[in-house]
């Protein structure tokens, strides 16, 4: 069986590439929709055009990445796409933000996005693909959001490396790597970092939709882009980590993030 693979699928991103494969994907015959809450994994087989399979789990959770391995031995499918969308991000300082966020913040945008990624490759063949869910936060440091830029900026150098590795196999990786997105739950809980504190962003503009950046960034993953940039804000931003030093380019940020 020829399926996709999502992870984060249950609300934002993943699950709007559940429905973008729909739409525009050949080929696939059911989508492996994985996230923790399962009464949201259950609505989505009404806004795909493709079967999907709901498989509930916390990715944190090392058990929940062998048993995935487990089911994958058993079922052997032939993996087409692989988009690793789960992530989490908390904007703050590091002692506001506390330990056990951090942590998790590590485990699932590091760890799981890499122990997914391993364990899909085996059943993968020439004219596969696999989408890391980067951020444009990886191009550089960011104060306030240091934990998750860290993180995507792991991720994002992960995946360029990979596709130098699975490219002699025909395997396709594309760091995704998205600005600001206006219409998910990421900048609601990712401001979320305790009550009575002063939000350390005040304002998200010429942010982009959900949709416009998961059509454009599969767009880019069919035409095997190394590193997608799925909006214009995004694409001058990784212009300008390029040539503009880490630290001017953090001096820059501390006025934005002020406007």
């Amino acid at each position: 069986m020829k399926i996709a693979v999502i992870t984060g699928a249950s609300s934002g991103l993943g699950k709007e590439y559940v429905k973008e494969l729909g739409r525009t994907e050949t080929g696939i015959e059911e989508i492996w929709a994985i996230a923790r809450r399962k009464d949201r994994l259950q609505e989505l087989s009404a806004l795909s055009g493709i079967p999907v399979r709901a498989l509930s789990c916390d990715l944190v959770e090392k058990s929940s990445i062998d048993e995935l391995s487990k089911l994958m031995s058993e079922e052997k499918p032939e993996i087409r796409i692989l988009i690793n969308a789960a992530g989490f991000g908390k904007i703050g300082s590091s002692v506001d933000i506390g330990l056990e966020e951090t942590d998790r913040m590590i485990d699932l945008n590091c760890r799981a996005a890499v122990d997914m990624t391993y364990i899909c490759i085996p059943y993968m063949s020439a004219g596969s693909r696999i989408m890391e869910i980067c951020s444009t936060s990886g191009f550089q440091p960011f104060q306030y959001l240091n934990v998750y830029a860290a993180s995507k900026a792991f991720l994002y150098r992960f995946s360029r490396a990979l596709r130098v590795e699975l490219f002699s196999a025909g395997i396709k990786v594309t760091a995704v790597c998205p600005y600001w997105i206006k219409d998910t739950e990421f900048i609601p809980f990712a401001e979320n970092a305790g009550a009575g504190r002063k939000k350390k962003i005040r304002h998200y503009p010429l942010s982009s939709s959900v949709h416009s950046v998961a059509v454009h960034s599969l767009l880019d993953s069919r035409l095997g882009l190394a590193v997608s940039t799925p909006g214009i804000m995004c694409t001058i931003h990784r212009i300008a980590a390029k040539v503009i030093p880490a630290e001017l380019m953090m001096g820059i940020w501390a006025v934005l993030r002020r406007i």
